[in-house]
């Protein structure tokens, strides 16, 4: 499937989980959900039932670039510091799934523009989040992306994001979000233009408080 943009993704995505998901823990979900976004950038969803909060995406992505995984620091960004990221927090206020940090650790970031500095058909160019090997930290907070990693085609760079878990309504539109955001970073260090973003989802899903939305404004 290739979409447009995220807002196009996002409204076939909805009804899609709608039509065919299975009842899954909670949530109705797909499996093995892939696609590509043509215009990564053209990154913002504003339909009448679900609407990015913009400003809270950037002060996310923000907080990634301190590679600062104490949610008190996003805090100072966005004024607050939400819920969600309260429950996953550590008794020193830490998580995992800051990505930021994620892809600073071992300079992971500097050697992807490195590697595709030095060879523009690497097929080195990988960031890692999830480590299984790590999966005792991961007591309060197990991130959800698996990898991202970049490949420079025809001089324009694609990305492709593999996420182990994706909760559609926030987590897929805030992800997406900061993801188009890296890839234009990525992009403007290699001096190439951005091609496309593809998305897969092991497990792409919606919540139950939170479906029918779409009907309940109808």
């Amino acid at each position: 499937m290739i979409f447009k943009n995220a807002e196009q993704a996002f409204h076939y995505l909805y009804s899609e989980i709608h039509r065919t998901g299975i009842d899954h823990a909670n949530t109705k979900a797909l499996f093995n959900v892939g696609f590509y976004i043509a215009n990564p950038l053209d990154n913002d969803i504003n339909l009448d039932f679900r609407k990015l909060n913009k400003e809270y995406a950037e002060a996310e992505w923000q907080w990634y670039l301190t590679g600062d995984r104490n949610i008190n620091r996003l805090g100072e960004i966005y004024g607050k510091v939400p819920e969600i990221w309260k429950r996953m927090a550590d008794e020193n206020n830490e998580v995992n799934s800051n990505y930021g940090w994620q892809w600073l650790q071992n300079s992971q970031l500097d050697k992807v523009i490195d590697k595709l500095h030095a060879n523009r058909e690497t097929r080195q160019a990988t960031i890692s989040i999830y480590d299984g090997k790590q999966i005792d930290r991961y007591s309060n907070d197990t991130p959800c992306t698996y990898a991202i990693t970049f490949n420079v085609i025809k001089d324009e760079l694609h990305m492709s994001v593999l996420m182990r878990s994706n909760d559609l309504w926030f987590g897929f539109c805030n992800d997406q979000y900061c993801f188009s955001k890296l890839q234009e970073l990525v992009s403007k260090e290699i001096d190439v233009k951005i091609g496309t973003y593809y998305h897969h989802a092991t497990n792409l899903h919606i919540y139950n408080n939170f479906l029918n939305k779409h009907y309940e404004i109808k």
